[in-house]
């Protein structure tokens, strides 16, 4: 798919996209759950889908209606001969789908292969290799990556793991031993990344019943499920701040827009897009569930994004406009996403004549000057497609984007949302 962009002034409002990150969660709590589960506002992003998938294949009963998915399952599915020998489940593109559904796929006893496509093939899941054996999982990987070939069922115990890659290994292991522990267990976690998502976790497990306490974020007691009978549950899903980070920034390149939907006491880290926004001289006007925004004469800011590393796609984007040099901290984090996220946005903007500099963990941005439209390629990458397209509403001349069907990972109604705020699109 190609998506034309011209240079567009944004006005009116719009319904936050619902958070792809939650609606994941969720589905993994309700597998874990004894009982029926009904999600509101679930999204329907290939991720989203790929979470149901999955949580159909390892034996709950789903069923989606338009606004919902309801996921039904009992206590007795993980002691069953359920899921089948030698069951191969694919989580599509999904990284945190991949990192968080390994441990709950150890819970059974039967033999289950996790594999996927695209960029999947390439993440690294050397830390299961690392810690499965210890929990008595029997493990295989090929060279670090997957297919992931797992053999339960998972005994927890206390534990010391590395958190450094990424949160969503230890948000599996919270979810699995919220499941699985009879008794406490504590994980140690060192260099922890990406904490906001943690608490993410935790809010939503508590939400579902289970107990983990949290101690600095270095330790993470699991305590046994008090109630074992069924236990229903309704949950709502909040906006995705990675994707009103977008549109926000949008609104600050390119007219005044409001975004509804915006929870601003959110436990999601990308909600932190307001510092920026704020750092950067745009205008904002913010209640309890929505954001409005407007700018002019913007300036460069400083931002370190290492807990919240999907904030750099929009962060580059804004600082495009801002006059001066703005620095953005914890390019590191960027290696192992949808695509070597940082040369991404260094080579597209590069296009668009925004010179941005690598400098170890730093991202430096030349901004201020005319951006220029051009032809850039979304990498297969959801948010560089998205970040590419935001540029572009206040650029000199039309934008095309290569590749721009990314965006169906994330946030599917991305271009359609942004013709509703009065842009410029054509999508072919």
């Amino acid at each position: 798919m190609i998506a034309t962009v011209s240079p567009s002034a944004l006005s009116g409002s719009l319904q936050a996209p619902p958070s792809k990150s939650c609606t994941q969660r969720a589905c993994a709590a309700a597998l874990i759950n004894n009982g029926t589960t009904v999600i509101d506002n679930a999204g329907r992003s290939n991720d989203e889908q790929a979470a149901i998938h999955i949580v159909q294949k390892l034996g709950a009963t789903v069923e989606v209606t338009k606004k919902q998915v309801v996921i039904t399952s009992n206590p007795h599915l993980f002691s069953s001969n359920y899921p089948g020998k030698h069951t191969v489940i694919t989580v599509g593109e999904s990284g945190l789908s991949l990192r968080m559904f390994a441990p709950l796929a150890a819970l059974f006893r039967h033999e289950i292969t996790l594999t996927g496509e695209g960029s999947i093939l390439s993440r690294p899941v050397g830390f299961f290799e690392e810690v499965f054996p210890q929990l008595g999982v029997d493990v295989q990987t090929h060279d670090g990556k997957v297919p992931l070939f797992i053999q339960g069922p998972i005994q927890p115990k206390s534990i010391t793991v590395d958190g450094s890659l990424s949160s969503q290994f230890l948000t599996g292991l919270l979810m699995a031993y919220a499941k699985a522990c009879k008794t406490p267990a504590t994980i140690t976690v060192n260099h922890l990344a990406s904490k906001p998502y943690i608490d993410l976790t935790l809010d939503i497990l508590q939400q579902f019943g289970f107990s983990i306490e949290n101690e600095d974020y270095r330790k993470f007691h699991v305590l046994p499920r008090k109630k074992y009978s069924d236990h229903s549950v309704k949950y709502t899903v909040e906006g995705d701040w990675s994707n009103i980070a977008l549109l926000l920034v949008g609104g600050a390149i390119a007219g005044g827009i409001t975004v509804k939907g915006a929870m601003i006491h959110s436990s999601q880290g990308d909600r932190r897009i307001i510092q920026a926004l704020e750092d950067s001289g745009a205008q904002l006007k913010i209640t309890q569930n929505a954001v409005t925004v407007s700018g002019k004469g913007l300036k460069a800011f400083d931002f370190d994004a290492t807990d919240a590393p999907d904030l750099f796609p929009p962060l580059v984007a804004l600082a495009a406009y801002c006059k001066g040099t703005s620095t953005i901290r914890g390019v590191n984090r960027l290696l192992h996403k949808e695509s070597n996220r940082a040369k991404t946005l260094q080579s597209e903007f590069a296009k668009m004549h925004v010179p941005v500099d690598l400098q170890q963990d730093l991202m430096v941005i030349k901004g201020g000057h005319a951006v220029r439209g051009a032809a850039v390629s979304s990498h297969n990458d959801h948010r560089i497609a998205m970040a590419c397209a935001v540029a572009a509403l206040g650029a000199t001349g039309k934008t095309v984007i290569s590749h721009a069907d990314a965006v169906r990972k994330s946030y599917p109604g991305f271009f359609d949302d942004l013709r509703k705020l009065k842009a410029a699109v054509q999508v072919s």
